[in-house]
């Protein structure tokens, strides 16, 4: 009876000091983020976004530092929470945006939910997906599944989600984050078949904060990448080159991974299952392939063009 919305925030937030507690459903989730610096103390320099909506619309919520390793792991997209005590900031404008799986849910991106330890500490509660009722009016967690046969019309820079059957996984790759710094991201390249075009989706992953699903991609898993982006070659290659590759906001899952998961009840995805059941697995193993150097997105033919 005391709960607020996110619409309500955003008309009474500059009037208030202390708000009343929020019910909202997770529909998307960055990668965990360090941001310690050798002349800072602090104990736990980490952040993570989250997108949360409710039957108002979709705000950013920011989980800060020592609260990243207690919860991070717990707030999976689709999980709905109860969170009292919490503070509201105006929003970090360079952030990273997800596209919703729903083009027509409203998004509140002047303010964000901040949850920290103190000032004021905030108190999340996970509510048990079968205790949550109906009549909250909370969204349903929506994707943008599409198949292979559909990517090659898809633009530059198209926000997707895919799912397939692994026929190749690439050894792990490092790229400088900058080209004097220290940093490196990891990243591996794989291919996965879903049954409706002869070409793989190629799939540059990088390491997300789900270093336990990353290193267990394998050959004769069935992978569900979502918030992926296309990459069309637009130089004169005649190769066409289109791959997907991760963005902040994508989460990787594979075989084990996948009960429970929202995206379960999706056509394509159900579609997909369908058309496993029709192959044969040893016709399949015939054509894995593991590791080796993977040159990928080719050179151009010419030495002087390269």
């Amino acid at each position: 009876s005391r709960l607020t919305s996110l619409g309500q925030l955003e008309m009474t937030w500059r009037s208030r000091v202390h708000f009343q507690p929020l019910l909202v459903r997770v529909l998307h989730k960055s990668r965990l983020r360090y941001y310690g610096k050798p002349d800072k103390r602090l104990d736990m320099p980490y952040q993570a976004y989250f997108e949360v909506a409710d039957g108002s619309g979709m705000m950013s919520m920011v989980l800060w530092n020592s609260l990243c390793p207690e919860w991070y792991n717990s707030m999976k997209v689709g999980t709905v929470l109860l969170l009292e005590q919490y503070a509201i900031k105006t929003s970090y404008p360079f952030k990273t945006q997800p596209t919703p799986g729903d083009s027509q849910m409203k998004r509140f991106a002047t303010i964000e939910i901040s949850l920290n330890v103190r000032d004021p500490p905030t108190k999340i509660s996970i509510i048990p997906e079968e205790m949550v009722k109906p009549e909250w009016g909370l969204p349903e967690v929506k994707y943008r599944f599409i198949t292979r046969s559909e990517l090659d019309a898809l633009p530059n820079n198209h926000s997707c989600d895919v799912i397939g059957l692994v026929t190749f996984v690439g050894r792990a790759e490092r790229a400088r984050k900058r080209e004097h710094g220290e940093d490196f991201w990891l990243y591996r390249w794989v291919h996965a078949i879903d049954g409706t075009s002869d070409q793989p989706f190629i799939l540059e992953l990088f390491a997300t904060s789900q270093p336990d699903v990353f290193e267990h991609i394998h050959p004769m898993t069935y992978l569900v990448c979502t918030q992926m982006r296309v990459v069309r070659d637009i130089t004169e290659n005649p190769s066409k080159t289109i791959y997907l590759t991760t963005s902040n906001e994508s989460q990787m899952f594979i075989t084990g991974w996948h009960k429970g998961q929202p995206y379960t009840k999706d056509t394509k995805v159900k579609n997909f299952i369908q058309w496993m059941k029709t192959q044969h697995e040893a016709d399949q193993m015939k054509k894995t392939v593991i590791g080796g150097y993977y040159p990928f997105p080719r050179p151009p033919n010419n030495f002087l063009r390269y």
